[in-house]
């Protein structure tokens, strides 16, 4: 049962990070690299447990947990920062420097392995406190919401480094800026919407994660069509 279990929360992230290794039409990631990615993303669960645990036990003195101000708090600036934003960390200082990371492409295979890591251990846990049950759930919820995130950070992470290598410097703060607090707005308000208990968010909801599955899925399909390399103007980028 512990291996059924065990498949059930795995093989849906590792099922995503095959469909966006296989769209990298041009020149394939070293499996190295998404795999050390895919690990720092595993890594990364442990902090970002303690940190949403602490912060959201100080706002529970302040804020009822079925406020609205608390939800919003929550989401937004507690677990959606925390998770994003050490998915963001890891991924700039697996990938940032790496010689492998010469397409703008690439900057949505190695955010995407590290978005999944995560998802795949975070899906463990659930599965296994919750049953075959919840993995069906996550599969098409929660495993795809991460993923999404991780194209987003991806998609702005590799425009900041097409301005990098260009001395675009203001650009490339601009665009990572925009890696991080776009994926933090589009997990908090899953989180948000996810939670609310009520029939009409749940609507909300349901319309949310096919909304950004089809925006998602369009934005990658795009960027691998036009994917283009980047050009090192010297060897500090």
């Amino acid at each position: 049962m512990r291996t059924l279990l065990l498949l059930a929360a795995v093989i849906p992230p590792l099922f995503l990070m095959r469909k966006i290794y296989i769209i990298d039409k041009i020149e394939k990631e070293p499996l190295g690299l998404v795999a050390k990615l895919f690990f720092f993303g595993i890594l990364i669960t442990i902090p970002a447990g303690y940190i949403e645990s602490f912060l959201e036990g100080l706002l529970g003195v302040v804020a009822s947990e079925k406020s609205l101000m608390y939800r919003l708090v929550s989401n937004f600036l507690i677990v959606a920062w925390a998770e994003e934003g050490l998915k963001h960390f890891a991924l700039k200082r697996g990938s940032w420097r790496n010689t492998a990371f010469d397409y703008r492409f690439d900057a949505i295979v190695y955010s995407v392995a590290v978005a999944l890591g995560f998802a795949a251990f975070e899906n463990i846990g659930y599965v296994f406190s919750y049953g075959l049950a919840n993995a069906l759930g996550r599969a098409v919820t929660a495993v795809p919401a991460h993923c999404i995130c991780g194209i987003f950070m991806g998609y702005y992470y590799g425009t900041a480094k097409y301005f990098a290598v260009r001395k675009g410097w203001k650009r490339e703060s601009f665009y990572q800026f925009l890696s991080l607090f776009i994926p933090i707005l589009i997990h908090g308000f899953y989180d948000f919407a996810a939670t609310s208990g009520s029939n009409g968010t749940s609507a909300v909801f349901l319309m949310y994660i096919i909304a950004m599955d089809v925006v998602a899925y369009i934005t990658v399909l795009r960027m691998s069509k036009n994917d283009m390399r980047l050009r090192r103007y010297d060897t500090n980028v």
